[in-house]
């Protein structure tokens, strides 16, 4: 089977939109391949992170994809940091990543804005970091969103100037994993940007934990058009909010626009919206009562966690220990 490796940030509880684009793929992705789950807490520290809230967010997002069906015995959940081989791999990386290359990174420019003198040298070097992790295990394949597959592309770069400098085979090439109808999950409140947990407004997003009435109420809230929903997917087109709706649908019954349309097409936003708020909570609602029940066990979420890390370590340490040798390392 292939290896996969994958990452989420613990900046705050996941949103639908992690879930449907990421977490549900992951569980998926169990089934036929050998998959490592990390939970990247050292790229959340390229912003500043108040330490008790990074230590409980961490534990939260581990127990919210146990609840989504991420196997913990057949598979690898982790926290990076608790796995050395990822800090000393990215220590070289940096020294073979090129300037250049890095400044090429649309997501550097972004989230560093105009004050950018101002960003961390973590915040720059983050791609390089999400090379070593990939590469510390001899992963193949990643399941990514659009918006990462500019850094895939540079941990390729990184691992064939790597094999070419110190003349080897070593590095394999990674393949982005796009899967999913939903695989971008739009804003609630602007279907033009995607749904984060970094949103201001809470009513922009759909959480992991929120409950019923929650849901029911700000998917009544969200931003529509005056126009009936169209009878086919190419109505969709200038319509960002109506099609951000539908893709949601579509993704939690695993069907497609035109399905969804088929079904609800012709309709007011009213009906609908009532629909895909039934059809949320009868999704999400057993996610959060499995979140709830594992967190009132902190010890026993942290075992998971440590096991998980021991088995990541027997991985990468080796495939480490031998690249610090082709750079010529000695080990005393």
């Amino acid at each position: 089977m292939q290896r996969i490796f994958s990452g989420i940030q613990p900046s705050g509880i996941p949103t639908l939109g992690n879930y449907l684009g990421a977490i549900r793929n992951w569980v998926k992705l169990q089934d036929d391949h050998e998959c490592l789950w990390c939970v990247v807490d050292l790229h959340a520290i390229t912003v500043f992170q108040n330490p008790a809230e990074l230590t409980q967010q961490s534990r939260e997002m581990a127990a919210v994809l146990l609840a989504c069906g991420v196997d913990p015995v057949k598979h690898t959940l982790f926290l990076q940091s608790n796995v050395r081989a990822h800090a000393q791999l990215a220590w070289i990386f940096n020294c073979v990543a090129r300037l250049g290359w890095l400044n090429r990174m649309t997501q550097f420019k972004d989230k560093a804005g105009k004050d950018r003198e101002a960003a961390s040298v973590g915040l720059y070097a983050y791609p390089n970091l999400m090379a070593a992790d990939i590469h510390a295990y001899h992963a193949t394949r990643v399941p990514v969103g659009d918006d990462q597959r500019q850094h895939l592309e540079l941990a390729n770069d990184i691992a064939q100037k790597f094999n070419h400098d110190y003349g080897v085979e070593f590095f394999k090439n990674i393949e982005p994993v796009i899967m999913g109808p939903a695989a971008r999950v739009m804003s609630l409140r602007d279907g033009t940007k995607k749904m984060s947990k970094s949103d201001p407004s809470d009513q922009s997003r759909i959480n992991m934990n929120d409950d019923a009435d929650a849901i029911a109420l700000k998917i009544r809230r969200a931003k529509t058009d005056p126009e009936p929903l169209p009878s086919e997917a190419a109505g969709l087109a200038e319509r960002p909010e109506a099609r951000n709706l539908v893709g949601i649908y579509a993704a939690l019954t695993d069907t497609d626009h035109a399905g969804v349309l088929a079904e609800h097409g012709g309709k007011g936003f009213g009906p609908f919206k009532q629909a895909l708020a039934d059809l949320v909570v009868e999704k999400l609602s057993p996610i959060a009562a499995e979140t709830r029940r594992l967190l009132a066990d902190p010890a026993g979420v942290d075992a998971i966690l440590r096991d998980g890390a021991q088995r990541a370590s027997a991985i990468a340490d080796p495939i480490v220990a031998e690249a610090e040798r082709l750079v010529g390392f000695l080990r005393a």
